[in-house]
């Protein structure tokens, strides 16, 4: 039980990547904080902070689901607020909540434009603020944010720039975190799929069941969290790590159980050059 009595913040946990790391991360005997503003069931995406709540329960955490959106600072500071008085502090904030558009420069309306810039940077901004003075007093405190290596091939800037930035703001964020709390420390990285993962995303935004065939299931991105978050802060930040690198450097080679279709093609993950 590595994670026991460890108290993880993670945004947008409640379907998908952020829902398979909380898992994990709860069958360790953490204390998962849901910060999510999906309080009703949406038929497109499924999940809520409380189905999430009740599956973290059940896999051996102890779960606290607080509606949140990332975008209102008074929220984010009531998530922090609502952790420390339930567990007595915090030691992990993973910021996994993110919005998505795949649009060029004339088919992004503004509104999507501040929703990525609001969500993906300012967002995990805000998330890493509220929680600082309760990450300071960790013995082993970690950031974790799902964002991409920066690649400034013009390839993967020309079709979505909005987009692009926002997720590579995420990643200098990182970095500079990094550096600015190495000597706490509070180890601050990144982390990114080779391929696409099997979420509802990917099924509903990007290429329907033919790409989800095509993807590996979140379980891999919560298997590479789950080591990165074990190790000593001050000898491990500064990182964008690739769920792969981070398992093969466990000694784990064989990801077919991880494919959606074994044995199958997969689609290597945006911003990488495969």
């Amino acid at each position: 039980m590595i994670f026991k009595d460890k108290t993880i913040v993670i945004s947008g946990a409640t379907r998908g990547i952020g829902k398979a790391i909380a898992l994990k991360l709860a069958a360790e005997g953490a204390n998962i904080v849901i910060a999510a503003k999906s309080v009703t069931e949406n038929e497109k995406l499924g999940g809520t902070i409380y189905s999430a709540a009740e599956a973290i329960n059940t896999a051996g955490g102890r779960a606290l689901p607080v509606p949140c959106d990332v975008r209102e600072e008074d929220q984010v500071q009531h998530v922090m607020k609502a952790a420390v008085e339930t567990f007595g502090g915090i030691d992990i904030v993973i910021n996994n909540a993110s919005a998505i558009s795949l649009t060029d420069t004339a088919a992004t309306p503004r509104k999507r434009y501040d929703l990525m810039q609001d969500i993906n940077v300012r967002g995990s901004f805000l998330m890493v603020q509220a929680a600082l003075p309760h990450l300071k007093k960790s013995s082993n405190a970690h950031i974790l944010t799902l964002s991409p290596p920066i690649n400034l091939n013009p390839k993967w800037l020309g079709p979505h720039i909005a987009y692009t930035i926002s997720k590579y703001n995420m990643s200098l964020l990182t970095l500079g975190w990094a550096e600015e709390f190495k000597n706490i420390p509070i180890a601050a990285n990144a982390l990114w799929p080779k391929t696409t993962i099997d979420t509802a995303a990917v099924r509903n935004l990007l290429g329907g069941q033919a790409l989800a065939n095509m993807s590996r299931t979140p379980r891999i991105v919560a298997d590479a969290a789950f080591y990165v978050l074990q190790k000593e802060a001050r000898r491990c930040t500064g990182n964008c790590f690739l769920d792969e690198e981070v398992l093969k450097a466990e000694g784990i080679t064989d990801f077919d159980a991880y494919a959606i279709t074994p044995g199958g093609p997969l689609y290597t993950d945006l911003f990488l050059d495969s």
